[in-house]
Order: C-alpha cells, then structure tokens, then sequence
C-alpha cells in the first residue's frame, strides 16, 4: 500500500442517495485495508438543499476534508452541482457528471444563476468530464433508484482497488434484505462502467484500472 490518499468528493441535492454512495465507497476503501475519514454537509439551507460528502483513504488518513483543488475524483448526481464544485478537483482530476437537471431553492431564490451548460462551463475550465445520463439508463432497467450504483460503477474503474470491491460493497447490501435486487444492481452497476468507458472516447487518455 502506498502513501497517496485518494480523494473523492460526492456532491448533488437531497434526495439522490449522495451519503449512500459516500458510504458505499468508505466500506470498500475499508474492506481492502485503507484508512479512511468521511465528512458531510446536508440540506444546508443557504446551499439550497446541496449535498456534498468527502471521502479521504489511504494508508493513513488525518484529516476528513478534502482540501480544494485535490480532489481526484468529483462524482456529481446533479449536472449544475458539478460545475459548481468543480474546482475542488486537482489538475488531472475527473468529474463524473450524471447530466440531470434539478433546480435549486436557490436559483428561485434568485441567489443563483442556473448555468446554461454546466458541462461546457467545466470543459472550458479544463475539467475532464464524463457526462451521461444516469437516470435514462436507470429507468431502462426499469428503477430509478439505481442511479447511486450506476454513478459508482461510473467510477469504479478509477479507483486503486479493483471493481468487484466496489460492486460487493453495494449486491451486498441487497444479498439478504432484497435477494430480488442483486442481479438488478449488478447491471446497473456493469451499464455505469460502460457509460464512463464510452464517453472517455471525447476526453484526454488517462490511466484507468480494468
């Protein structure tokens, strides 16, 4: 196990499963013997309703936020909140972008401009960006609730751990509560690898773990 520690921050509204899939990701880095530190901010109400949780693992682990501008992975379950947390990202970073659009209090509000196309905003910030719609590809097979693990499948093959980790982490969850549930999950989880895979034929070659 090396010193780096992997930095990935999940952002979206409430409602999306962001501190489910925050945890998920937490119990794999855990299960594989990485140290890990989790934060979280919900529901705030000057953020219009932004969830937002870091996860931080490693070999060892102090702090549970990430600092701005290093983190290596932004997992965003909603489009205008991935722009908006983008520079968290460390040069070379990734941000997977469920392009779902959900306004916030906020913009009501008149507290802030939705952007036109927040997915254009962060390319133009240089961000690397693999952009899909989770939910299309959820209500196809049949649940839209599987977004949480179509977005981490997304990501799975960007972690220093192999991807069946992160799948037993979210069939196991379902293996004894709801047995009816696993080979769903697994689909939907096989459908957000090759969502990322696809669209990484748009953006700048970087390594990735099979």
């Amino acid at each position: 196990m090396t010193d780096i520690i992997t930095n990935i921050l999940v952002c979206g509204t409430g409602g999306q499963g962001v501190m489910t899939a925050a945890e998920i990701l937490a119990q794999a880095a855990i299960t594989k013997g990485f140290d890990c530190k989790k934060s979280e901010v919900a529901g705030m109400a000057q953020r219009g309703g932004v969830v937002t949780s870091h996860v931080r693992f490693g070999k060892r682990v102090w702090s549970p936020v990430i600092t701005p501008g290093t983190a290596d992975i932004l997992v965003a379950f909603e489009v205008a909140e991935g722009s908006r947390w983008a520079d968290m990202l460390r040069p070379g970073g990734i941000a997977m972008v469920n392009t779902i659009r959900l306004v916030p209090p906020v913009v009501s509000m008149g507290l802030f401009k939705y952007p036109d196309d927040p997915v254009a905003q962060m390319r133009a910030a240089g961000v690397t960006v693999y952009d899909f719609d989770a939910g299309a590809i959820a209500r196809d097979l049949g649940d839209l609730k599987l977004v949480n693990t179509i977005m981490l499948g997304a990501i799975a093959d960007f972690l220093p751990f192999p991807a069946s980790e992160l799948e037993e982490q979210i069939v196991g969850r379902f293996r004894e509560r709801k047995p009816a549930m696993v080979e769903v999950n697994k689909r939907a989880f096989d459908a957000g690898r090759e969502a990322a895979r696809q669209r990484a034929a748009g953006n700048s070659p970087m390594a990735a773990n099979s």
